[in-house]
């Protein structure tokens, strides 16, 4: 069963290149096993050929190798850059400052008794420094400084910290009415 997979495998075009794995090492389609059995037009015309004929034809194709590589890795280069905007499209930019409250995901998710109820996010944590590669340095309310420096994609939040000062007064001026 292996060897059928991997003959699918290996004569399927592929999206980034735009042709198939064999064509690129061998620089021909692979004949398939039907048409060996029924023999196809290709087939056929390749066993009129003579041979003298054949080897010549076959050695212009070599020769044409690596402007069929050259353009699937230009085929390829293509490909990255579509996926590469379609996922720029849809990535939000997030980006933390200084004194920033933000909450901090729990890794790896731990086991609990709680089960889908366990909490996704710790904190409130304020942001003590950000770093150019989203590296980000919290500290707990009370001031401590967390152990290890944490990546700003996991991390939830982004309020200043004179934003979020400014609704808890608003909320407790307005519970004292």
């Amino acid at each position: 069963m292996l060897p059928y997979a991997l003959h699918g495998y290996r004569s399927t075009a592929r999206t980034s290149t735009g042709a198939t794995p064999y064509a690129l090492v061998y620089d021909m389609e692979v004949v398939l096993p039907v048409e060996v059995e029924i023999p196809s037009l290709r087939v056929i015309a390749e066993a009129e050929v003579g041979e003298a004929e054949w080897a010549q034809h076959r050695f212009d194709q070599l020769n044409l190798i690596t402007e069929k590589r050259l353009r699937a890795i230009c085929h390829g280069q293509l490909y990255q850059r579509r996926v590469k905007q379609a996922f720029d499209k849809k990535v939000k930019l997030r980006t933390f400052r200084e004194g920033d409250l933000v909450l901090r995901k729990i890794l790896p998710a731990t086991k609990d008794y709680r089960g889908k109820w366990t909490p996704k996010y710790e904190g409130p944590y304020v942001v003590r420094q950000a770093y150019s590669g989203g590296a980000l340095i919290l500290t707990d309310q009370d001031g401590r400084d967390l152990k290890n420096p944490v990546n700003a994609d996991p991390a939830k939040g982004g309020r200043s910290r004179g934003r979020m000062m400014e609704k808890e007064e608003r909320r407790l001026i307005s519970n004292a009415y």
